[in-house]
């Protein structure tokens, strides 16, 4: 079990159950993303748009992918779904809630003072969008969660898009990290669902 004052900033966090199962299980976690000042209505219904967009894309390529956690194309719809709903049951309750969990903000720039957090997690997000955000907006987010970080950042999954590839420049932002004195180690994780997907990159103070 985590302990309460071991802070965790799940960033972005979007429209899914992490935060809500985390402080359930007494863990202390905030959760951050641009999309935080909708309604949970409007979350909901953007939520499931998002599952559908992804459920599309996956039935186009199959076989990109492996089917040993989540057994068929429908299994992943419930499962996304379930998350959707969890996350939407936990966001529509924030303001009966004294201690803030979501928190709305966007990389790379982030309202927490330094070293507010003991982990920092960052999932689907760097890497994934590679078309959309340079090399430099990686780098600069990444410095970003370190600073609000006072142990490690941990970034999952080390592959650009839905194409199976690692991030193609990834040399190039690890030796930027160097030259910031950072330490970085790539560790294989038991998870893959889209093949491939089975590194993550850990951050240490």
């Amino acid at each position: 079990m985590l302990k309460r004052d071991n802070k965790i900033l799940d960033c972005p966090s979007g429209a899914s159950s992490f935060v809500a199962e985390a402080n359930l299980l007494r863990a202390n976690v905030t959760g951050c993303d641009p999309l935080y000042n909708n309604s949970y209505i409007n979350l909901l219904n953007k939520g499931l748009e998002d599952i559908q967009y992804v459920i599309d894309k996956v039935k186009l390529s199959s076989q990109l992918y492996s089917w040993d956690f989540y057994k068929s194309i429908e299994c992943l719809r419930q499962s996304r779904i379930l998350a959707l709903l969890g996350f939407i049951s936990d966001y529509s309750k924030e303001s009966l809630r004294e201690e803030k969990r979501y928190v709305k903000a966007a990389l790379p720039k982030l309202p927490f003072d330094s070293k507010s957090f003991a982990l920092v997690l960052s999932g689907h997000f760097l890497f994934t969008y590679a078309n959309k955000f340079d090399v430099q907006f990686h780098l600069s987010s990444i410095l970003e969660m370190i600073r609000v970080s006072r142990n490690e950042v941990r970034i999952y999954p080390l592959q650009q898009g839905m194409i199976s590839q690692p991030y193609i420049q990834t040399d190039e932002l690890l030796t930027c990290l160097k030259k910031e004195h950072i330490r970085y180690e790539i560790i294989t994780v038991p998870f893959e669902f889209q093949k491939g997907s089975n590194k993550m990159l850990r951050l240490i103070h």
